[in-house]
């Protein structure tokens, strides 16, 4: 029961996640979108290229195509890092103010310790099974590393599984609760007095 219980709040958390990298995913696609239809800028640029140029039209045009794909690519990059550390941030927070992400509150479970190292730690390993290492493998793939990066993103695929796989197993401690020194435990509710006056353990 504590397994599917760890499974569904990594649904939930993954879905938050999912929803910061849509609303990044829109804004990069407006910060290009304006990039390529900002014809006075592009008039200025592409004039200024041509008159610097020597009349080497071809080699102004290559300039400025280049220019704006240079621009294209490191929004991608910026929304690709900014996803990694929105991720970080929202582990590194809820658990060390709260001791539970959102999906492990609802789902009633705690992460303990929860003193600072232990908070950081799990934070590191989650953000990057779960978001950072794949987000690699984008960025190298939006770079021109083709080969690169299907070999990072195979490396993503078997950190994901060696983080998660464990969970099934009989001690449940992922690969980010055996490197941070933690554990996933259900919170016990309180519970009504018996008629004998003791409170039965659950």
């Amino acid at each position: 029961m504590l397994k599917l219980r760890r499974a569904v709040a990594w649904f939930i958390d993954f879905a938050l996640v999912v929803t910061v990298a849509s609303l990044l995913a829109v804004l990069t696609f407006h910060r290009i979108t304006a990039l390529v239809t900002d014809v006075p800028e592009l008039a200025t640029r592409g004039g200024f290229d041509l008159l610097t140029s020597r009349g080497d039209v071809v080699g102004a045009s290559e300039s400025l195509g280049l220019s704006l794909w240079d621009k294209a690519v490191l929004d991608v990059e910026e929304a690709f890092g900014a996803l990694v550390v929105a991720t970080f941030l929202y582990q590194w927070a809820c658990l060390s103010l709260l001791g539970r992400t959102l999906g492990k509150g609802l789902l009633g479970l705690r992460v303990t310790p929860r003193r600072s190292r232990h908070c950081l730690r799990r934070a590191v390993v989650t953000t990057a099974a779960d978001v950072a290492v794949y987000a690699l493998a984008c960025v190298l793939l939006v770079e021109g590393h083709f080969v690169l990066s299907v070999v990072v993103w195979g490396a993503a695929v078997v950190l994901f599984l060696v983080n998660a796989i464990p969970v099934l197993s009989p001690g449940g401690r992922s690969l980010a609760d055996l490197l941070a020194g933690t554990s996933v435990e259900g919170i016990l509710q309180r519970a009504e007095p018996t008629p004998w006056g003791s409170v039965p353990q659950g």
